[in-house]
């Protein structure tokens, strides 16, 4: 999508559509995404049973405390520049939806159903995990465009019939849904998983030391989980397993790395260039791959395994390699099945806030 972005103190607004007319909207909606780095607020108009963005807010997530000023100044600026109201939202949270109190995984705060009514002039408001929102903005996206979904391997080329899709994404944390089809409202219907944070299940000495070493970096006493392997502190704890256990000649780029305290990035951007951080990804895809296929047989999912997430969107490429896919066809059994599973990286930057949108229509009927 084409959008301007304009940068302000506290947040960066990116405008979907300048001006709607009275009569080209039956409703509107609020759909949010809130992840553990970035929380991302956006206003749809409701067209053609679709939403359709018009402007979103981006914020921060570790310079708020609390969702109810960030939707306030979201209602604000929509009633501001295009006169209108919102009655209903969905917020996508990365966090356990068990109550309408949440507490996020990777955040100091919350978000209370009941305070949000309360505290805003949203007054139907529903809260879904970050990866059903996910889900639901797969069924607004075009399987034909780069832009929106990039094929690794084909459901055409296969000859499989969709049924049971999964996604799956690494990111600030592990995220995964299932979607089973609903035949009522012909769409495709997330259904929330905590599956990040089941165990790793290592599968010899290398990586039990792996998980050793990660217990000692990070604190932890109980079992290590996928999480704390597919995720941006995952890539950090594999590099610094690997500069403390194996002998890598340093380059240029070794120092760099060492001294920053965000070295996912700069771990990424020199993957083919530094020894260390190329044997990171390769074990970062090996691990990938490990959990798509586990995921894929629990869930039979011959519609597909979509991947998502920030760490996907930037380095597609390694879904597409020969380390991802023999490690994702490795299995004692069932490795028929395996070889013949769809697999697409969903790369649209506002699946997320789609999905939210979405939700909020659903809900609201």
């Amino acid at each position: 999508m084409d959008c301007n972005v304009m940068e302000t103190i506290n947040y960066k607004i990116r405008t979907f559509k300048e001006k709607t007319s009275e009569t080209e909207f039956l409703s509107y909606v609020l759909g949010a995404d809130i992840g553990g780095t970035y929380t991302k607020i956006g206003i749809a108009g409701v067209k053609d049973s679709k939403p359709v963005l018009l402007f979103s807010l981006e914020f921060k997530s570790q310079e708020l405390m609390s969702i109810i000023p960030a939707v306030n100044e979201t209602l604000a600026y929509a009633d501001r520049n295009y006169n209108i109201k919102i009655n209903s939202a969905c917020f996508g949270v990365a966090g356990a939806i068990y109550t309408d109190t949440i507490n996020l995984t990777n955040l100091d705060w919350g978000i209370d159903k009941i305070e949000l009514i309360r505290e805003t002039t949203v007054n139907d408001v529903s809260i879904i995990n970050d990866f059903q929102a996910i889900g639901y903005g797969l069924n607004l996206l075009d399987p034909n465009n780069e832009n929106d979904i990039l094929n690794i391997r084909d459901e055409k080329s296969q000859g499989i019939t969709s049924s049971t899709k999964v996604i799956l994404g690494a990111g600030t944390g592990l995220g995964k849904s299932i979607l089973s089809y609903d035949k009522h409202y012909n769409i495709y219907a997330p259904i929330p998983s905590e599956g990040g944070h089941e165990d790793f299940p290592a599968q010899n000495d290398f990586e039990i030391k792996l998980l050793e070493f990660i217990k000692r970096l990070r604190g932890i006493s109980q079992p290590v989980t996928y999480e704390e392997l597919l995720s941006g502190r995952g890539l950090e704890s594999i590099y610094l397993f690997l500069n403390e256990t194996q002998k890598f000649n340093p380059t240029e780029f070794t120092k760099e790395i060492e001294q920053t305290d965000d070295k996912v990035p700069l771990i990424s951007k020199y993957k083919e260039k530094d020894e260390r951080c190329r044997e990171t990804f390769r074990l970062f895809t090996r691990f990938y791959a490990r959990c798509a296929k586990n995921f894929v047989l629990n869930t039979m999912a011959t519609g597909g395994l979509y991947i998502a997430g920030g760490i996907a969107s930037k380095n597609r490429e390694i879904f597409e390699s020969k380390e991802f896919l023999d490690e994702f066809e490795n299995a004692y059994r069932r490795t028929e099945i395996l070889k013949k599973i769809p697999i697409y990286v969903i790369v649209n930057y506002d699946v997320s806030l789609l999905g939210a949108c979405f939700a909020a229509m659903h809900h609201s009927k």
